[in-house]
């Protein structure tokens, strides 16, 4: 039986995306794959007073069970509103590959959903986008699409190389697939390690700095399609202070390096109103868990090393809100 996402107490992205635009800001996209990232997301979220897309990939939706993250998405928002929370909450799929998953998630609760057929000749990606739109249109369901392809590695998507977006190309898709947002290429990419150190310099920290993002590339595109949706994936800063944790407590994350966080601030000014984070996230998470079990190494009690990660990604997610995406106290 298939279940509304209105049933759930969500929303779909048209809103939040106007609103964003307008106010110079970008909405998170916080990937999650358990309950403490999702409990994290919603007290962050919810304190800051930002609007949120709670973001599912296809893994992460095996990984759960489609059942079970349905329940959770109603008790995300639940949650939300027994804590005194009035923000906005979307349920989105991230980096669909298929009409069939699409429909599957929109019958599951989802708000909104992503087909990613950047992978495919252009011909064959307006067709697959505009199947997902034509089905998802007719339940109110919100669609990004994809036009470029980001280099790195997030659960199923992998490529090699960055592909920027061509300028000549998006008003053409965005007419012809009807689309809700657009997926930009500019120079951010999936992953910890989204950069070689040989394409990076020194900045005065003695810290990796990447190639600035194309900002030229997204300027001609916001001409061609202006207020137009635009998304950023691949945007975790890959914040150095918790790679260090990781480093310091018996992991190996070297040459880890994200998209620097005044960057994020800048393309959040523009046409780019959703951003997505999700490396970040993870390395929270891990950091604490590795440091907690290295200083207390007799702890078996799960709640003893979830709950601080759970609360340091919390204050992470307050302070991308307030300092990165602009969106605290934007509900």
């Amino acid at each position: 039986m298939a279940i509304n996402y209105q049933e759930l107490g969500l929303v779909n992205t048209r809103d939040m995306f106007k609103k964003a635009m307008a106010g110079k800001y970008a909405v998170p996209a916080y990937n999650f794959n358990n309950l403490e990232q999702l409990q994290a997301i919603i007290n962050g979220c919810g304190q800051s007073g930002s609007p949120v897309i709670l973001q599912v990939s296809s893994g992460a939706r095996k990984y759960a069970n489609p059942t079970l993250l349905r329940n959770m998405g109603k008790g995300a928002v639940e949650m939300a509103r027994e804590s005194g929370y009035t923000i906005p909450i979307a349920l989105h799929l991230d980096h669909g590959d298929s009409l069939d998953l699409c429909i599957s998630c929109i019958e599951n609760g989802f708000s909104s959903v992503m087909i990613d057929g950047s992978h495919l000749p252009y011909e064959e990606n307006i067709r697959l986008t505009k199947e997902v739109v034509d089905y998802a249109h007719k339940h109110e369901i919100t669609v990004e699409g994809e036009l470029g392809v980001l280099a790195g590695i997030e659960d199923d998507v992998v490529a090699a190389k960055s592909v920027y977006t061509q300028p000549d190309d998006v008003e053409d898709f965005v007419t012809k697939t009807g689309v809700d947002s657009l997926a930009i290429s500019i120079g951010t990419s999936h992953g910890a390690f989204k950069f070689k150190p040989e394409q990076c310099s020194l900045n005065e920290k003695g810290l990796l700095v990447p190639p600035p993002l194309r900002f030229d590339i997204l300027e001609e595109i916001e001409k061609r399609i202006p207020g137009f949706s635009i998304v950023l994936h691949g945007s975790s800063s890959v914040l150095p202070e918790y790679v260090d944790i990781i480093n310091k407590n018996g992991g190996s994350l070297k040459a880890a390096v994200g998209i620097p966080e005044e960057q994020l601030r800048k393309a959040a000014k523009s046409a780019v109103c959703k951003i997505n984070i999700d490396s970040d996230g993870r390395l929270v998470i891990t950091a604490i868990i590795r440091k907690v079990l290295k200083e207390k190494p007799a702890e078996f009690d799960p709640r003893k090393y979830l709950g601080p990660a759970r609360d340091e990604l919390t204050r992470m997610i307050i302070k991308k809100n307030e300092r990165v995406l602009g969106s605290a106290g934007k509900y």
